[in-house]
């Protein structure tokens, strides 16, 4: 389990995995300063920093009740395991009770405003039952102490923490079939109090920046929880006379949270791009969200080993004309997805989106957000000039059934089973048998073609992180 890796052992891991970053970081650098044809990218709006990960199965779980509209359905709750890019291990649980999880989905780390915890007003409640409960306290012996619970298992423990969790997300009429665990979620759902929500494991703010040659173009903020970050610019950026530097115009080679970092364009540069792309080794703070671009359960941190985080910002500058930069995140609040256009040139932006024309001014800002139905799947191509691309793409889970019907009876299709598999978790498209899915949501139709100008070429500077002491339960 995560809670008795030593530290011995994450510090080993931790630096093996940073000198294989180092070398890949080098490399994508080396492809894209050095003249090579501009790539599309292609990543979701999610991309806003810290981990990426794939979902495994069910790791340690029992089994649950639902009731909803005089039926009862059994389902599994319980911990899911995911394998971080670039290293290390998650466990997570479900905030997201009525939708599938499909085999292998690929997730990212994200705030809370990007999934239907945003309207949740116990969204904190959920966070201190994470850090009160299992895996974060292992002795099952106290715990069971606490909660009446007589003893618990580890199955048990992971039943009963999602059970209350479940409580709470999803407002769901659910009991733990073991009564241990029942007895743990009862104490859990009672004493949770409101907590806030814990900050990206690692991000860059903003996403994009642009200015002009002879500039030091940003600032872009560093955001981490680690105590100092070492950066390293890759050789390529230098040959090719752009710098990462600090407000002072001096190469940056170390910075904690809340240093800014500039990119340093030679006067004479022509109109181009590059990324910024910092890597650490570290934990990832308890009760984070994690988001999938498919139809995938949304899953909240309930543990972290080391792992490695990520997370990127792009430079655009030019000499005259219009010079925006741009960026994408989820707004759960509006139903949509916001592009945030920021022109610092000395001529209008002017762009056309959803049928509607938009005009940014010289030196002015805007923030426009996409309409979007609950579990519509988008999928935006942004262009720009140069034949530079990025692509866009997702889905819009913000809302539980309960939340988008105002009842839970959605008609709940899930398989009654006593002992499923983690193996069963997911699918091709399909519903887990072992989880609890409305069948509502068929495939819909994607949104395609938008043209915003959005310059992202490849670019790297490695970044590695000491990491800071979690935050200790019940804070």
């Amino acid at each position: 389990m995560f809670s008795v890796f030593s530290q011995a052992a994450r510090r080993g891991r931790g630096t093996a995995r940073l000198a294989v970053a180092s070398l890949v970081s080098g490399l994508v650098m080396a492809g894209a300063i050095s003249g090579a044809a501009p790539a599309s990218a292609d990543e979701g709006v999610q991309g806003q920093g810290g981990a990426t990960a794939t979902i495994g199965g069910l790791q340690t779980y029992g089994a649950a009740e639902i009731h909803e509209g005089g039926r009862t359905e059994r389902v599994s709750a319980g911990l899911f395991q995911m394998t971080v890019d670039g290293g290390g291990m998650l466990q997570t649980y479900c905030v997201d009770l009525h939708n599938p999880t499909q085999t292998d989905a690929k997730y990212q780390e994200t705030s809370w405003s990007g999934t239907s915890l945003s309207g949740n007003s116990d969204a904190g409640k959920i966070r201190w039952i994470l850090q009160n409960s299992y895996p974060q306290v292992n002795d099952l012996a106290a715990l069971a102490r606490k909660a009446g619970a007589g003893g618990l298992t580890e199955q048990d423990a992971a039943a009963g923490t999602q059970v209350a969790i479940w409580r709470y997300s999803d407002k769901a009429d659910v009991e733990a079939v073991s009564g241990a665990a029942e007895k743990l979620a009862d104490y859990l759902e009672k004493n949770a109090r409101d907590l806030g929500e814990p900050r990206a494991s690692l991000s860059l703010s903003p996403q994009a920046v642009s200015g002009h040659p002879g500039e030091r173009v940003g600032p872009v903020t560093v955001r981490t929880d680690a105590e100092s970050v070492t950066v390293t610019p890759p050789a390529e950026a230098a040959a090719g006379g752009v710098k990462v530097v600090d407000k002072k115009g001096k190469p940056v080679t170390s910075a904690v949270d809340g240093s800014q970092i500039f990119f340093a364009v030679p006067k004479d540069a022509a109109a181009g791009s590059a990324a910024l792309t910092v890597q650490a080794s570290t934990t990832v703070p308890v009760g984070r969200a994690f988001t999938s671009d498919t139809r995938s359960q949304t899953q909240i941190l309930a543990g972290s080993s080391e792992s490695t985080v990520s997370a990127t910002a792009t430079a655009t500058w030019a000499g005259e004309g219009a010079l925006p930069a741009l960026s994408a995140r989820k707004n759960c609040a509006a139903g949509g997805v916001d592009i945030t256009a920021v022109n610092k040139g000395d001529e209008p932006f002017t762009f056309k989106l959803m049928g509607t024309r938009y005009t940014i001014e010289a030196g002015a800002s805007r923030t426009v957000t996409i309409p979007l139905q609950e579990d519509q799947a988008y999928d935006f191509t942004i262009k720009g000039p140069h034949g530079f691309e990025q692509r866009v793409r997702g889905i819009l889970d913000c809302r539980t059934v309960a939340a988008a019907t105002g009842s839970a009876d959605d008609g709940l299709h899930t398989q009654t089973t006593t002992r499923p598999s983690p193996a069963s978790v997911g699918g091709t498209g399909t519903p887990a048998s072992d989880l609890a899915e409305t069948g509502s949501s068929n495939a819909t139709p994607v949104i395609a073609g938008i043209a915003i100008l959005l310059v992202l070429v490849g670019g790297a500077s490695l970044v590695l992180v000491r990491r800071k002491k979690s935050p200790q339960g019940g804070e």
